[in-house]
């Protein structure tokens, strides 16, 4: 070996080093876009607000299409992004194929619990917890007796949310009726505004005065279309209050923006293994502010607030739909 190919070798060795000494992390957006105003985006106000206040940058990428899962893992992991955060459950087999591969490298997986891989951190929610308070507040505003679930795609996950709406639901209004429709069976589902007014406007037909949106971007267009038409709608994941003010009930708050940011905190220091977040940890909740303040009275508010507390003390049980694959208060 000449003196130049040791220099050179030294050199390229010293640049691995550098690159490894300030990895940036990374972030792996779900299909709908980092601005879907839901999920996604929860997630990009976790890592904006990181970024922020510590003056760091981070790598990102929107996913197009679903061969790019496994992709953009690779690429950020080989790049040293440390760690690579990815975002929603079709994230777990191309997670499960790439982290063995990169065992000094830590990832982070929202919405997927069920990994056996030792660098991972896996973060799920008790979104039938949320799901339950906007239930009761639904029921409660309703003046038909009907309300109505939109679901995005039709997986474990969204039947998770739409139970628990539905025992809040009937809660305090045992004769409800609860309409629940899913978007579709891919991930399309999630950013396909349009027929979520659709399903909106067939709901409504059928005499719901409340809909709550679990769709991700599809949500969009059910919040557009509920306000158009005169009837109360749900957010979910992020706050949407203020997209229709005064027409928007509440939103199911899931603070995956708190899980993100949270993660890019801990830095070297990141924990791995599964974390479940529910109304005891805040991981899940209920939006009030100025926007939906005058659709929510005290004794609404009261009644939440004492089944929260019941809730977090073990008094009041949820059903879960992973329990069974079924739902008590749901015929899906």
């Amino acid at each position: 070996m000449t003196l130049m190919q040791k220099f050179l070798g030294a050199t390229a060795a010293m640049a691995l080093l550098a690159g490894a000494a300030i990895a940036e992390p990374a972030l792996i957006f779900d299909l709908g876009g980092k601005f879907d105003k839901s999920f996604n985006e929860a997630a990009h106000n976790g890592a904006s607000r990181w970024a922020e206040e510590t003056g760091s940058t981070y790598r990102e990428i929107e996913l197009q299409s679903e061969a790019q899962r496994e992709q953009a893992l690779r690429r950020f992991a080989d790049a040293g992004a440390n760690p690579v955060i990815t975002m929603g459950f079709a994230m777990a087999d191309p997670l499960s194929s790439v982290a063995p591969d990169y065992p000094d490298t830590k990832f982070v997986a929202i919405d997927v619990t069920w990994l056996d891989t030792p660098n991972i951190r896996q973060i799920g929610f008790a979104e039938h917890e949320g799901s339950y308070l906007v239930g009761m507040l639904a029921g409660m505003a309703s003046e038909s007796g009907t309300v109505g679930f939109i679901g995005g795609m039709d997986i474990p996950l969204i039947r998770h949310f739409g139970c628990g709406y539905a025992q809040g639901v009937k809660a305090v209004k045992p004769d409800a009726t609860v309409i629940a429709n899913m978007t579709g069976t891919t991930p399309a589902a999630w950013n396909d505004p349009v027929k979520g007014s659709e399903l909106t406007k067939a709901q409504i037909s059928q005499g719901a005065d409340v809909v709550y949106a679990a769709a991700g971007g599809t949500g969009v267009g059910v919040l557009q279309t509920a306000a158009d038409e005169g009837v109360l709608s749900i957010g979910v994941d992020s706050n949407q209050n203020h997209l229709h003010p005064g027409k928007v009930l509440t939103s199911m708050l899931k603070r995956v923006d708190v899980a993100v940011y949270d993660a890019l905190k801990a830095g070297d220091a990141l924990e791995t293994g599964v974390f479940t977040l529910g109304l005891a940890e805040e991981g899940v909740g209920y939006a009030l502010d100025d926007n939906n303040a005058p659709l929510v009275t005290s004794e609404m508010q009261a009644a939440v607030d004492e089944a929260r507390e019941k809730i977090i003390s073990g008094e009041l049980e949820v059903a879960s739909y992973y329990a069974s694959d079924s739902c008590p208060a749901l015929d899906f």
